[in-house]
């Protein structure tokens, strides 16, 4: 079933053509990689879905209905969540605290309203045993590893019952055993139905992980195929140049 269809997409910045007609649908469960250079247009297209601003031209249909954000709320109030780069989580603050900022638990004690933190930290440990996640729900995130790190992000996103999940170059800067945990992460949110979009410049982590691949250069999509029909070379030249669509 398809979840999200954009048809046509565009966006102007002033005289600067950031996206010119993408098109891109996704379908729930997939994982779907986005690759391009630096200013190739992945981020506006993320921005554009995730409800930081609205396209210039073209249309955007959600679970069959046309949808136009005017806000990130009112993104995520459909399913839509956002991993960024730098995961956005308070260090000081368990990995629970975490899960739950800004959408805390509480519970009445006479004419008192308190924080329930027996009641976050025992179904962020669930969410945890979820993704198969060695993170511990009263641990400090200060005291994590990138892995866990990005486990508590995902957690986070899992809470708000996400059914599309955009994740800004999650395996950026960790070891290699991190990366292969964030990788299974990604693999356990394709088993519950939730798709993902993985911007990404690793080319092993989106051929290892992703259905299909997404190429973006100077503003237009160049690329849209299945992961079993392309190669790294061949995504390497498009991202280049070196190819002009395959």
């Amino acid at each position: 079933m398809t979840l999200l269809t954009l048809d046509a997409i565009g966006r102007s910045f002033g005289a600067i053509q950031a996206l010119a007609g993408v098109d891109l649908s996704i379908a729930a469960g997939e994982v779907v990689g986005l690759m391009g250079d630096n200013g190739a247009g992945k981020s506006t297209l993320a921005k554009i879905i995730a409800g930081n601003f609205p396209p210039s031209s073209g249309t955007m249909m959600f679970d069959g209905q046309q949808v136009a954000f005017a806000r990130p709320v009112d993104a995520r109030a459909v399913g839509i969540e956002v991993v960024y780069q730098d995961l956005a989580l308070a260090d000081n603050l368990s990995a629970a605290a975490n899960v739950f900022l800004g959408r805390e638990l509480h519970r009445r004690i006479g004419p008192f309203l308190l924080l329930d933190h027996s009641a976050m930290q025992q179904r962020a440990t669930a969410l945890f045993r979820e993704l198969k996640s060695e993170t511990r729900a009263e641990d400090l995130v200060r005291q994590m590893s990138g892995g866990q790190r990005q486990a508590v992000a995902i957690a986070r996103t899992r809470l708000a019952d996400a059914r599309l999940i955009i994740m800004d170059e999650p395996t950026a800067a960790i070891s290699v055993r991190q990366v292969a945990e964030v990788l299974a992460l990604i693999g356990r949110l394709r088993e519950a139905g939730i798709a993902v979009i993985l911007i990404s410049h690793r080319m092993p982590d989106i051929f290892e992980t992703c259905d299909r691949v997404v190429v973006m250069r100077r503003g237009r999509k160049v690329a849209d195929k299945p992961i079993a029909a392309s190669s790294p070379q061949e995504v390497t030249g498009l991202i280049t140049g070196a190819l002009e669509t395959a």
